[in-house]
C-alpha cells in the first residue's frame, strides 16, 4: 500500500453517481466518442468483468478530492502483472477530475481498464448500505485462476446476487436542467 492511502471498503468510498460517469465521458477528451463506440471500452464496462478483474483498491483523501487506486488483472493474460488505475474525484463539487490507466500502452487516449475501474466504482456506490463493511483490498477473482484456484467455470463467474436497482428519477432531471438552461 502506497503512502497516505487507506484500505478502501464499503464505507469509506466516493460517491460517483451516473450524472457524474455520464459528466466526466462527454467532457474529457480522452474518451472520446469514436473510443466508447468501441467494443472491448464498452465491454470493459460490464459488472462481470470489473467485479472479477478489480483488486487491492486503496484510496486517499486531501480535502475535497479523493484519490482511488486499484490493481487490475489482465482479461487475457491473467497471471501478466495487473494494470495500476487511479481515479481522481472531487467531492465538494461531485465530478470525477480523472481516470488513469498508468502502465497500459492504450491509456494515452483512455482505455478499457480506467473505464472498468470508473464503472466499479459507480457500481459499489450504488449498492445498499448494509451492517458489514466489504474490504475492497484483497486479490482479485481473475489474478486468483492458475494459483489458488486452477479453472474459474462460467458458474463460477456468473455467482452474483441479483440486485434489485430502484429507479433515481433526481439524477435524469438534475441532467436534463443542467444540459438546458
Amino acid at each position: 500500500m502506497e503512502d497516505g492511502f487507506v484500505k478502501a471498503e464499503s464505507t469509506n468510498l466516493p460517491r460517483i453517481n451516473a450524472l457524474m460517469v455520464a459528466k466526466f465521458f462527454a467532457c474529457n477528451p480522452d474518451f472520446c466518442s469514436a473510443e466508447l463506440r468501441n467494443v472491448k471500452t464498452s465491454i470493459s464496462g460490464r459488472e462481470s468483468y470489473g467485479d472479477d478483474a478489480v483488486g487491492y483498491v486503496q484510496l486517499k483523501r486531501d480535502q475535497n478530492t479523493c484519490i482511488v487506486k486499484c490493481t487490475i488483472c489482465p482479461e487475457h493474460k491473467v497471471r501478466s502483472k495487473p494494470y495500476a488505475v487511479s481515479v481522481v474525484v472531487n467531492e465538494a463539487e461531485e465530478s470525477v477530475t480523472s481516470v488513469q490507466c498508468h502502465d497500459c500502452p492504450a491509456s494515452e487516449g483512455g482505455c478499457k481498464h480506467g473505464v472498468a475501474f470508473l464503472m466499479w466504482l459507480h457500481r459499489r456506490t450504488e449498492d445498499p448500505s448494509c451492517t458489514s463493511v466489504e474490504c475492497y483490498w484483497r486479490k482479485s477473482n481473475l489474478a486468483k485462476v492458475g494459483s489458488s484456484i486452477k479453472v474459474l467455470t462460467a458458474s463460477e463467474i456468473s455467482k452474483r446476487k441479483v440486485r434489485n436497482i430502484i429507479p433515481d428519477n433526481s439524477v435524469l432531471k438534475e441532467f436534463v436542467q443542467s444540459n438546458f438552461q
